[in-house]
């Protein structure tokens, strides 16, 4: 594949897209507030760069990332991982993709910064560090 990424450019695995791709088109039995995350995913699919995962960027957030962010506001850090939701776990610091910090986060590399509604409001946050050592574990 010969796509470039524009500065803003959303980059998933194929591996990733195809994952996200079918919860997205499975939305059976979700909630009304799940729904608007599914939604605000699917429009982030829809602008994805696919690639293959020997393409997939080290500073990119994919599924199983562990990344650290910080709230440009309180200018506080946060270590999250980017999972599935069976495996969503916030004691543990494990973050679902569908969440909406996890939509927020999908696809984009370290230094880039992105702004999403959480339910606190909206958030503007730095991606500061992003770890894919452990990415390929199921």
């Amino acid at each position: 594949m010969s796509a470039t990424a524009t500065e803003n450019q959303v980059i998933l695995s194929q591996r990733d897209f195809l994952i996200l791709n079918d919860y997205v088109l499975n939305l059976h039995g979700m909630q009304v507030n799940e729904r608007e995350n599914y939604a605000k995913l699917s429009i982030e699919l829809g602008k994805a760069l696919k690639v293959s995962e020997e393409d997939f960027p080290a500073d990119v957030v994919g599924i199983n990332s562990k990344v650290t962010i910080t709230d440009l506001a309180t200018k506080r850090d946060m270590k999250i991982t980017i999972v599935m939701p069976p495996k969503a776990d916030i004691k543990e610091k494990k973050i679902s993709v569908l969440a909406p910090i996890g939509t927020a986060l999908i696809g984009f590399r370290k230094g880039q910064e992105v702004s999403w509604d959480v339910p606190a409001g909206k958030k503007t946050f730095l991606i500061a560090d992003v770890d894919n050592s452990e990415r390929n574990e199921k």
